[in-house]
């Protein structure tokens, strides 16, 4: 599981670096301002799961499932942390149903 680097989108721009989804799923930084794209390349939809750390009433939340069409993208977000943030070590854990020719970038705004 690969941790992504959030990048900063300022006022001069930004050519955001992609990487490629992790078998094993990757995690992100949690923020208000945290966001995911998701890039699929394939000719099948990807389905990415953000994994629910909250609850309610002690009734868990359920993860965030986003379907990634073919050839598509996707921008998933904010990734607030009172709903993503693992107790663990405090990052966003994400899963891909399929990693070949999927890329992401963690973004903040």
């Amino acid at each position: 599981m690969a941790t992504l680097t959030t990048q900063t989108i300022a006022l001069a721009g930004l050519g955001p670096t992609y990487a490629n989804a992790s078998a094993g799923g990757d995690k992100a930084a949690v923020g208000d301002r945290n966001f995911l794209h998701v890039k699929n390349g394939s000719a099948s939809s990807v389905t990415v799961t953000l994994t629910a750390t909250a609850a309610v009433r002690g009734q868990a939340v359920s993860n965030l499932t986003v379907a990634v069409p073919a050839s598509g993208e996707r921008m998933i977000g904010p990734l607030p942390a009172d709903l993503f943030q693992s107790p663990t070590d405090g990052l966003c854990a994400i899963g891909y149903s399929a990693t070949a020719t999927v890329t992401v970038a963690a973004l903040r705004i």
